[in-house]
């Protein structure tokens, strides 16, 4: 039996991408007998809407299988949850989770990160360099849906930017003073970096590759956007996501002086 891992891949004329790799709640068919974990479970550590955010006029990367499944945004060793410490305590497969299907799945993985090398590598051809936007969300309130958020350690935004290549820090300065002169949901936004998440392998693949040809900005939206504890969105707040984030491709094609 064959396992499918689907993803969607959207291409135009950018040197950016968006990527959103934990959207995704899809699982095999023939994984499920071996599934410990409810819908609701997986979705509450999975990072819904957020393809809807990469819907930018750039090009795009979507993975609609679940993280649960295989996650993209780790290393292959790890992209299969099979212990507890991997996956917030929880316990995923059943004890008999077949090998086979374990190398399928790592196979995937090497399989996808062959296709994103690729892209990038497209890009670097065809402008010289390349941005990615890895658009992620965060879980802010674990302790119980009525406790109130600790702001001071949970930022609005999280900006991934711990491995890139230090040339890139002014494009930086840039992107975080085009998300500042904007505000999200009508107020300031707090966006800093590296404080919760750093980047995931995603970014630290593509600057071991190609860091000094581009950069990756690992985005993590605190999920003030929807209840993270039930799942249910508050559809205003995606799109102000959304359109944060279009104003600032806006702000790269500037910086680059980009006109496509």
């Amino acid at each position: 039996m064959s396992l499918q891992i689907n993803y969607h891949i959207h291409t135009i004329d950018s040197p950016f991408w968006s990527f959103a790799l934990h959207d995704g709640h899809l699982i095999d068919d023939n994984l499920l007998p071996y599934l410990l974990l409810s819908e609701k479970q997986r979705l509450r550590e999975e990072d819904p809407y957020t393809a809807l955010i990469a819907e930018l006029p750039v090009n795009q990367f979507v993975i609609g299988t679940s993280r649960f499944q295989l996650d993209i945004n780790r290393a292959v060793e790890e992209s299969v949850y099979l212990r507890p410490e991997q996956a917030w305590g929880l316990e995923v497969w059943k004890t008999s989770f077949p090998q086979t299907f374990l190398e399928q799945l790592y196979k995937k993985h090497q399989y996808i990160y062959r296709l994103i090398e690729q892209h990038i590598q497209s890009s670097i051809q065809n402008y010289g360099f390349f941005v990615v936007l890895d658009i992620h969300s965060y879980n802010a309130n674990r302790e119980s849906p009525t406790a109130t958020i600790d702001e001071e350690a949970n930022p609005q935004i999280n900006l991934g930017t711990y491995y890139n290549d230090l040339k890139w820090r002014e494009l930086t300065d840039s992107f975080i003073h085009t998300i500042t002169s904007q505000t999200l949901y009508g107020l300031p936004i707090d966006i800093r970096e590296n404080v919760r998440f750093k980047g995931g392998y995603l970014t630290q693949f593509l600057n071991k590759r190609f860091g000094d040809k581009g950069c990756v900005f690992s985005i993590e939206f605190r999920k003030d956007f929807m209840n993270e504890w039930t799942g249910e969105p508050d559809v205003k707040r995606i799109a102000a996501c959304k359109q944060l984030l279009i104003n600032t491709v806006q702000g790269l094609k500037e910086y680059f002086a980009y006109e496509g």
